[in-house]
């Protein structure tokens, strides 16, 4: 397999992530954010803090994705949040859904190259030393 098509959907990954983390600290702070957040998204965030450690979240795994380096560990903390990013755009405001759906086939077929790091989170009986 080329290593560019290893490394294009990381990149892409990351950098969607790094800048969707540093607006995100413009959203909270108060100040213009330099992407538009709609109404409906920005409900979710009832709770100011938990805007704060998904921004946090998004940022560190953006640049790990981009420096590659914990990459395995970066797509396990990023898929809960492009799960619930992909149905939000899915279900409740339209206006990113083709972002949303970038970004899941990015992560699954990160995963999918990624796939041999995460097999052993799938064993029946786990074993301890």
């Amino acid at each position: 397999m080329k290593s560019w098509m290893k490394a294009l959907p990381r990149y892409i990954l990351g950098f969607i992530f790094l800048v969707a983390g540093i607006n995100g600290y413009f959203v909270i702070f108060n100040l213009d954010p330099y992407i538009a957040t709609s109404d409906e998204a920005m409900q979710v965030f009832q709770l100011p803090y938990l805007l704060v450690l998904e921004k946090s979240l998004e940022i560190i795994c953006g640049c790990l994705l981009l420096i590659n380096r914990f990459v395995p560990l970066a797509l396990a903390i990023l898929a809960p949040l492009i799960a619930n990013i992909f149905l939000l755009h899915l279900l409740h405001d339209h206006s990113l859904l083709v972002l949303a759906i970038i970004l899941l086939l990015c992560e699954t077929y990160l995963l999918f190259i990624y796939r041999a790091n995460f097999v052993s989170l799938f064993v029946k009986k786990a074993v301890h030393k």
